[in-house]
């Protein structure tokens, strides 16, 4: 890194694009249906959550990723006040990602990446204890952090590819709080993420600074437009349902590379877009889901 610039995560203006080779894409086993997404999943499944506090502690998490607590002597955010630390074990999110792992999912990258995360610091400090529950939990602006599950699916899917599941550029549309991008940020190379509604932009900037990961890059926009400046993608996720996928999005995904998105209105599907030549794209249909609208814009 360089010592002129010493913020984390990155501005979209510190980067240099980069070009590499691009791979066929392979076929997607059978998935399963997800369960929709609701927060008021919460009171039922805070019983689970209790009970999974006496587990014995879990392995460290990955280097990559810094708890909060231990970048307590690094200066404070401009953006937010310091908050107390949460009494949340490691064990609770073993115990998360072990239920993940029993709904289907089985890259063992993208399962190590959600145990490395911390998920309880990018919600707000009265949700933490339910941060590990297998729902979505409300971040402010009518938007929310995904349940896990479907973060881990979705990412998952995206790594299927025919390369191996190596990722060089990903994109993602609607940052939220940054959860996903932290999760993106351990299986791919470079992390790039939109999001259009500016106090969620400062807020994602503000939970990721203390983590210093350095392969993300965050930035204000409308995410329907992408980011043709630095395409193409390896993988695009989108955390929005629109009635179709925009076409500027296809037009930025690499050949070889896979599109991760909800679809629909009143009923969602997760689907799967691949890009097999300049003008071809594949679509397949996964299982049912519930996501926040996409929208054009910024706010």
């Amino acid at each position: 890194m360089s010592g002129k610039d010493k913020r984390f995560p990155l501005p979209l203006s510190s980067v240099v694009d980069k070009s590499s080779g691009r791979a066929q894409p392979s076929r997607q086993p059978q998935p399963r249906v997800a369960t929709p997404q609701t927060a008021t999943q919460n009171a039922t499944l805070n019983a689970a959550l209790n009970a999974a506090l006496s587990l014995s502690r879990s392995a460290p998490v990955a280097d990559a990723v810094q708890t909060r607590a231990a970048s307590r002597t690094a200066p404070a955010s401009p953006e937010r006040t310091a908050r107390p630390e949460p009494m949340v074990s490691d064990a609770v999110r073993s115990a998360m990602v072990a239920r993940v792992a029993k709904q289907g999912v089985k890259d063992a990258k993208v399962l190590a990446a959600m145990s490395a995360v911390p998920r309880h610091l990018f919600v707000e400090p009265g949700l933490s204890g339910q941060a590990y529950i297998d729902a979505s939990l409300p971040i402010g602006h009518h938007q929310t952090i995904s349940q896990p599950y479907i973060v881990a699916r979705m990412i998952e899917v995206m790594r299927a590819n025919a390369n191996g599941g190596a990722l060089d550029k990903v994109l993602e549309i609607g940052t939220g709080c940054g959860y996903q991008a932290a999760v993106l940020s351990l299986v791919a190379k470079e992390v790039y993420s939109i999001e259009r509604i500016k106090p969620l932009h400062e807020l994602a900037k503000s939970n990721l600074r203390p983590l210093r990961i350095a392969n993300i890059r965050l930035q204000y926009g409308d995410g329907m437009l992408g980011l043709p400046q630095v395409a193409p993608f390896d993988g695009i996720i989108l955390a929005a349902a629109g009635l179709e996928v925009p076409q500027a999005l296809l037009d930025q995904l690499s050949i070889g590379g896979r599109l991760v998105a909800p679809v629909g209105a009143q009923r969602q599907v997760l689907q799967l877009i691949e890009r097999v030549s300049k003008f071809e794209w594949t679509n397949t249909t996964l299982e049912d889901c519930h996501f926040v609208p996409l929208r054009p814009g910024v706010v």
